[in-house]
């Protein structure tokens, strides 16, 4: 049976190098990409995000996001909601250190104590954030809560990827007389079509449930999406193998 991709987050570090902040964000992205998430996260390039990524930018516009500056200047926040779609959460190093009581950060290339310090509060966050915003999905769509790991336990470690390569298909469908893109809705059928799924109602419910893990429902139309989805299913079904 096909199996469904898992749910991403994207995370968008500050490119700042002429701050040791900067350096931080850099350090924390990477160790929850590589230790502390990597199951649940892909990298998104700012510079070539803002330089016009597709990839990155596709991604963006389909998956939550979260945006991690070095200051108050926020760039990759800015920069993610002016090409792409609102970050689901936002993280600056400065505001963590403040309140963390971190003494100040400094060393661009090699980052005092504090500034490493700074690397491992601001990676603890981020990987919260992450479970917040996938535990947020989950509930939006009245999938069964998961247990989410501790913030500082690390998953398997591994290279990190990149949101280009994440592999999550997207279809567009007519929904409500518009065009609308669905991440992930070819594999969530054929899983559905392989188990032999009648196009009733009780499959109605289940299919726009697993399609809200994947995409935003505004709840005043679920109905549309839910019509939308069965017909799709049920056009699918009548096909020839």
């Amino acid at each position: 049976m096909p199996s469904l991709p898992r749910p991403k987050v994207g995370i968008v570090s500050c490119s700042g190098e002429e701050l040791a902040e900067g350096t931080v964000t850099r350090l924390a992205t990477l160790k929850v990409l590589e230790q502390l998430r990597p199951a649940d996260t892909v990298t998104i390039c700012l510079p070539l995000f803002l330089a016009g990524g597709e990839g990155d930018r596709a991604f963006a516009r389909h998956h939550p996001t979260i945006t991690v500056d070095g200051c108050d200047l926020k760039c990759a926040a800015r920069g993610t909601e002016m090409y792409s779609a609102r970050p689901a959460a936002s993280v600056v190093v400065t505001d963590l250190a403040r309140e963390h009581g971190v003494a100040p950060i400094t060393g661009c290339r090699r980052l005092n104590e504090a500034g490493r310090q700074a690397v491992e509060i601001t990676a603890a966050r981020v990987a919260t954030l992450v479970d917040e915003v996938l535990a947020s999905r989950r509930a939006a769509s009245g999938a069964p809560e998961a247990a989410a790991p501790a913030s500082a336990t690390p998953q398997q470690e591994v290279q990190a990827t990149c949101a280009c390569g994440s592999g999550i298909p997207v279809s567009k469908l007519a929904i409500a007389g518009k065009e609308v893109e669905v991440v992930a809705l070819p594999p969530i059928l054929a899983q559905l079509r392989e188990a032999g799924r009648q196009p009733d109602e009780a499959l109605a419910k289940e299919l726009l449930q697993t399609v809200k893990i994947y995409n935003n429902v505004p709840p005043d139309d679920e109905a549309a999406w839910t019509a939308a989805l069965l017909a799709e299913y049920a056009a699918g079904a009548k096909e020839p193998a």
